[in-house]
């Protein structure tokens, strides 16, 4: 449930009039953000705590105090001099403790940057003292490459609207205070949320937009199943793939390798016979290659899922019958979706079996119709009956009769090819398992970005991120899922 700035005040002034001491929710969440933090930047590193005079401030002493318990070298900053502090603001600076000197040495990890500025009932441009702190901000950001972390929300960004007032703050990571805002869904608000992570606090929280969510841990670890002791690979799934071609190979290898990290029991590959040497050499080893010399080659597998499109250039307008006409459930991408596109065909004839997963250009060759991001994904579910995975830096998941879910989880480093193939995979994999469509493209989506954030482990630079990387960082990516991890 996303709320606005007057909803969420409501529920905390619901608590707090009723003689409820907020002090303890500072020290929760503050506490909670700096594990956030860590979790994300785990070696000690230099951190620069911008603090505004409120309560946000206040969250970012304690941030700063757990922090330098934990060896990080902090430095802290205010917007308006120690003095202009509120008093419970006061109160956390003094028990952040004295800088000592770390009892290892540690490598370089570059600078962290923490926004604790000013809150979520802040709007229009920034001025004065608080500007000429976010421009610092921006600028250590900008110029030193550090990560910034805003607590709660980026200083300076509407929380209802979305939009960014001149000067806002830009964060690569949001730490979202017991509710998201309604505005964090807004398709310009994106750049300045970055990747928007869950701080949970038991404030009872009772109006607001069902009709959205955002993916986190808490909602989607629910929905992952346990496999039973005598699972054998017959349960977990018969997977076709039908992808790949002259040049495009490398296609069919990166979904395979997709579906089989997410968990597929057995998975079949179905190439033209021209590449099928190529293809089968490129391939998992525990995943079969077959030349596919007419559709029923792939009937005749008894699949659970067939994933088709990515790589298959021209010959995907032959597979529109197919994708019309089978009953099997199917993930739909790529060249399959320009086929769609090309035939002309009326996609609400469908079958509600299928999922669909186009990135802008894709969508914009299926559809004339415009809008923002969340209202059009959830008019051409509708209208089309079938489950809409939109790809983008906040994809968006709707099916009909469920809400618009939009995930949390990626790293600008994932702009680059390959990795809507490995997407089809794991959602494919996914539904083979047993999983409800909604809820593979819902968890695929979370777990592809979480693999591409697991990959920085290998200390790669983002742009560095490649589509095989990412494949092979999904079982760390589910075990943080089981574990519910942010």
């Amino acid at each position: 449930m996303l709320v606005t700035c007057e909803q969420m005040s409501r529920a905390e002034e619901r608590l707090f009039s009723g003689g409820v001491d907020p002090e303890p929710y500072m020290d929760e969440a503050g506490r909670k953000c700096a594990e956030a933090i860590r979790s994300f930047i785990p070696s000690p590193s230099r951190v620069e705590v911008f603090c505004g005079k409120g309560n946000n401030g206040g969250d970012a002493l304690v941030v700063a105090r757990w922090l330098r318990e934990s060896h990080y070298s902090v430095n802290l900053h205010f917007s308006h001099g120690e003095e202009g502090l509120s008093e419970l603001a006061k109160k956390k600076l003094s028990e952040v403790p004295a800088e000592t000197k770390p009892p290892f040495s540690f490598r370089k990890q570059g600078i962290i940057v923490v926004d604790g500025l000013l809150g979520i009932g802040a709007k229009g441009d920034l001025r004065g003292p608080i500007r000429e702190a976010a421009d610092e901000i921006n600028r250590l950001r900008t110029e030193e490459f550090a990560q910034c972390f805003a607590i709660d929300i980026p200083t300076g960004l509407n929380a209802d609207t979305g939009e960014p007032g001149e000067g806002a703050v830009i964060a690569d990571y949001t730490l979202s205070i017991t509710a998201a805002k309604i505005g964090f869904a807004s398709d310009q608000a994106i750049n300045n949320i970055g990747r928007l992570v869950e701080i949970p606090l038991d404030i009872p929280v009772e109006e607001g937009r069902a009709d959205l969510n955002f993916l986190f841990p808490s909602n989607l670890r629910p929905r992952l199943k346990r496999r039973a002791f005598d699972s054998h690979k017959g349960d977990a799934g018969r997977i076709s793939i039908i992808a790949g071609s002259k040049g495009m190979a490398g296609a069919a290898a990166l979904t395979a390798t997709g579906a089989s990290r997410a968990g597929a029991g057995l998975v079949t590959v179905f190439v033209e016979e021209d590449i099928y040497p190529i293809a089968a050499a490129q391939a998992p080893l525990e995943v079969m290659v077959r030349p596919m010399a007419s559709i029923d080659d792939v009937l005749e597998m008894n699949s659970d899922v067939i994933a088709i499109g990515p790589g298959l250039g021209k010959r995907a307008e032959e597979m529109v019958d197919l994708i019309r006409t089978c009953k099997i459930p199917m993930v739909v991408d790529a060249d399959a979706l320009n086929a769609l596109a090309s035939s002309g065909i009326d996609l609400s004839t469908l079958p509600e079996t299928r999922l669909l997963t186009p990135h802008p250009g894709e969508l914009a060759r299926l559809t004339d119709k415009k809008g923002d991001r969340i209202s059009l994904t959830r008019k051409l579910a509708d209208e089309w009956g079938v489950t809409l995975l939109h790809k983008g830096a906040r994809t968006a998941v709707a099916s009909p009769n469920k809400p618009v879910e939009l995930n949390t989880t990626g790293t600008p480093g994932m702009a680059s090819g390959g990795m809507g193939d490995v997407l089809t995979g794991i959602c494919a994999a996914l539904i083979g398992q047993g999983y409800s469509l909604h809820d593979s493209a819902c968890l695929g989506s979370w777990l592809l970005g979480t693999a591409a954030e697991h990959s920085k482990w290998f200390d790669e630079a983002e742009e560095s991120i490649s589509a095989p990387r990412v494949a092979n960082c999904l079982p760390s990516a589910l075990n943080a899922l089981k574990r519910g991890d942010c």
